[in-house]
């Protein structure tokens, strides 16, 4: 079915159906993506009489896009769509054509693209969305990664791989705004989007209704423009030029809505790229390293005058201090475990506030011994626990995911 943006062509009834739900159904998702929440009520509503949902649920999911609120309201927007397309079809059945609102409409839904490949892919770029694997990933076996937690590993090991993906998408967005290249954007974005949903639905990843809506408009874009594809890679035939609607021929429009389209890529590059670069200095891998960072293994353990032996099955006793972001550390126990702890440490008093995350007070519960960059001691209470432990510094740059770096020239695969 091919819906077309010449001025002055007839469509097909089909046709009109077609762009009439894909015009609501589309509409409703984008203002149900940023106001949701406001509809709490109703939506919850759908939820219970028509899916029989009868278990609670949050509406955030914080952070997940597929939660149940999600497919709720993804279920609502399909049935509106359903009313509003059979509403629209009675009322305005005589309609020869809708190529005006056509256009207006692949306008919003090109923004709404453009911005979400821009701020997608520059986060990439900048390697804010996957850092580098943490220490205390560098400790967990293989066995217990998560399906996203493996993927999150995977993407952050290669910072060339996190600007490569992230300049398609990039690039894809970019070609978005130029109407004489909108159609290889769409078909950019709907390959490098569909590459993302597929993983996304592989390993798990929270993010797959989001994905897949971002093809399906990619694809609705593009398919004013597939007669044209047919013609040249099915086909076998000559093509004409894209003949584009304009809402009108005035010089002074074009100039405006070239201003307009630069304003915007502008004003979105003014606020991603300075974020991207904040959260690299903060949270990614140019961060600077916090005090006593490293991998720290407990070879000395008294728990309230008590030595605890190192064995696996003592769940009380410390086997790593991890320390890997600022105010930050986690405590893996013998039974691999991990504890999360805020973690303030004032080098020049050699003192430490270590508590439970967003703990009501903090002080400072430990002092500590660090006479060279192998050796750290520990002494003061936790959890109304006396601990006094001695570490020895774990060398984690000679890990083999560390060490191993690339190599042009393999004699044989290194696959271990």
């Amino acid at each position: 079915m091919i819906l077309s943006l010449e001025p002055k062509v007839n469509w097909s009834t089909m046709a009109k159906i077609v762009f009439r739900f894909a015009f609501c159904y589309f509409t409703l998702y984008i203002l149900l993506s940023f106001t949701g929440s406001l509809f709490q009520t109703p939506i919850r509503w759908v939820g219970d009489v028509f899916l029989n949902i009868d278990y609670k649920y949050d509406v955030s999911g914080y952070g997940s896009g597929d939660n149940t609120f999600s497919y709720v309201s993804l279920f609502t927007n399909f049935l509106l769509s359903i009313i509003l397309t059979i509403i629209w079809s009675v009322i305005d059945r005589k309609r020869a054509s809708y190529n005006a609102l056509l256009y207006w409409f692949t306008v919003i839904i090109r923004i709404y693209i453009i911005y979400f490949m821009l701020v997608y892919g520059f986060i990439k770029v900048f390697k804010s969305q996957f850092p580098y694997p943490s220490l205390t990933r560098m400790l967990q076996p293989l066995g217990e990664f998560s399906p996203m937690g493996l993927a999150w590993t995977y993407m952050g090991y290669s910072n060339g791989f996190n600007i490569f993906t992230g300049s398609l998408e990039v690039i894809a967005g970019l070609l978005l705004i130029p109407k004489r290249t909108q159609s290889l954007g769409a078909l950019m974005v709907a390959g490098v989007m569909t590459h993302v949903a597929v993983m996304n639905f592989m390993f798990d990843i929270p993010v797959k209704i989001f994905s897949v809506h971002l093809v399906l408009m990619a694809i609705f874009i593009f398919s004013t423009d597939i007669k044209r594809l047919l013609n040249v890679f099915i086909l076998n035939k000559p093509t004409d030029k894209y003949q584009y609607y304009r809402p009108t021929k005035e010089t002074f429009y074009s100039m405006l809505t070239f201003w307009i389209k630069a304003s915007f890529l502008l004003l979105v590059l003014a606020l991603i790229v300075p974020q991207g670069c904040s959260n690299q200095k903060k949270w990614g891998d140019q961060r600077v390293k916090p005090h006593l960072y490293g991998i720290w293994e407990s070879s000395y353990f008294i728990k309230n005058n008590d030595t605890l032996p190192p064995l696996t099955t003592d769940s009380n006793r410390w086997r790593y201090l991890i320390i890997d972001y600022k105010d930050r550390a986690s405590v893996k126990l013998m039974t691999d475990d991990v504890l999360y702890y805020e973690f303030i440490v004032d080098s020049t008093s050699k003192k430490i506030s270590m508590y439970k995350r967003n703990a009501d007070t903090l002080h400072y519960n430990f002092n500590f011994k660090h006479p060279n960059s192998h050796y750290l001691e520990l002494n003061g209470v936790l959890e109304n626990d006396s601990l006094n432990i001695i570490f020895n510094k774990i060398d984690h740059e000679s890990f083999l995911l560390n060490s191993r770096g690339f190599n042009w020239i393999n004699e044989m695969p290194y696959n271990r």
